[in-house]
This record gives C-alpha cells, sequence and structure tokens, in this order.
C-alpha cells in the first residue's frame, strides 16, 4: 500500500514539474517576441534601444519574481514555489545576458576596446555591468554541489542578490531618465522585499538573544 504522505509528495512532485515547465515556456516568450521584432522590423524607430530596455527590463522582472518566491512560500504556504526561486534567478541572469550582447553588438558594434573606458567612464554602465557581474557569479554557484561546496558562505554570497536588483533599477533610472514610472514600480516591489527580509533577520535575532 502506498503511504499518504508518497501520494501528497508525488502529488506535488507532479505539480512542481508542471509549474517548471509552464514558468520555462513564459520565461522564453519575451525572447521569442524579441527575435521576430528584429526579423519583422517592428521594433520601432530604434531597434538596438529597444532591445536594451526591453531585455534589461525582463532580467530585473525574472530577479524580482525570484526574490518574491521566498516571502510568497512563508506567508502562503506556497512550499512548491520553493524550486523556481533558483530558476527565476537564472532567467534574470539570460536576459541580463541578452542585455549585455545588444549593448556589445548593436550600441557598441563590437567595438571591443571601447567596453573597458565605457565601464569606468559612464556610471550608469559601471552600476549595470556591477550588477551582471554579480547575476554571473550566482548563476555559477546556484548548482547543488557549490552550494555543497561553498557552505556557510554560499548564504552569504546569494545575498548579494539584492545588491543586484538595486543597482539595476540604479541603472534603469539612468537610462529612462525622466520616464520613470517603470523604475517607480520595480523600487517599490524591491522595497516591499527588503523590508519583509529585513523584517525576518530581526525576528531571528531576537530569537536567539
Amino acid at each position: 500500500m502506498i503511504s499518504l504522505d508518497s501520494r501528497v509528495k508525488s502529488r506535488k512532485g507532479q505539480y512542481g514539474n508542471w509549474i517548471k515547465r509552464i514558468v520555462f515556456i513564459v520565461a522564453l516568450l519575451p525572447f521569442v517576441l524579441l527575435v521576430m521584432g528584429v526579423f519583422q522590423n517592428s521594433l520601432g524607430a530604434d531597434p538596438a534601444r529597444t532591445l536594451a530596455l526591453d531585455s534589461g527590463r525582463w532580467s530585473l522582472r525574472f530577479l524580482l519574481a525570484s526574490l518574491a518566491i521566498t516571502p510568497l512560500r512563508e506567508l502562503f504556504g506556497l512550499s512548491i514555489l520553493a524550486p523556481l526561486r533558483r530558476s527565476l534567478g537564472l532567467y534574470a541572469l539570460f536576459y541580463a545576458s541578452l542585455h549585455f550582447l545588444v549593448y556589445v553588438i548593436f550600441l557598441l558594434e563590437l567595438r571591443w576596446s571601447e567596453i573597458g573606458s565605457d565601464i569606468l567612464e559612464r556610471p550608469y554602465i559601471t552600476v549595470g555591468f556591477t550588477a551582471f557581474l554579480i547575476l554571473i557569479a550566482l548563476g555559477i554557484t546556484s548548482p547543488k554541489s557549490m552550494v555543497r561546496r561553498l557552505g556557510r558562505k554560499w548564504k552569504a554570497l546569494h545575498r548579494l542578490v539584492y545588491m543586484a536588483a538595486i543597482l539595476s533599477i540604479i541603472h534603469l533610472i539612468w537610462i529612462l531618465r525622466t520616464d520613470l514610472f517603470d523604475a517607480v514600480i520595480y523600487g517599490s516591489i524591491l522595497s516591499a522585499l527588503l523590508l519583509y527580509r529585513v523584517a525576518g533577520l530581526l525576528k531571528t535575532y531576537r530569537n536567539h538573544t
């Protein structure tokens, strides 16, 4: 006889697999639409800027979605969402990589010698590139083997995801300059997530004192 616990775990596993598949399809849709926009020449008067802005926005959206997984799991008991935190973070890295490639290929036109000077001399690129490096580091250390290898250092490293999100919003503000509606929305979401994180840390500290 199959125990009730086994049935529940099996059903949760099935739901989890379906959720992962749905998220995978949803995560690829923006990329497909951007590629279609390139081939159909429907990205407006400045396609390079559109590609850069949209890829950057999607990177930030997936990053915020990954940060929202823990509050959703803890507040509403949605433990089935837990595995999506890593997946959403990797999708954020994917779109950040696309954002960087658009910058190098279409905006710099593969003038590799100018990348270093741009990063050092233009603050908004410095900020954005720093966030990109953080996401790369988090992506490299996301496999379970790296979690075991780094031990306690893994958690400390992955707390930098909040810094990456803050820097990404600053990068977006610098680029948009006047049309800041998106930046305000994303900043508000990140502020709520940070407050939740700080409240959790304070609660943990009080319980240990």
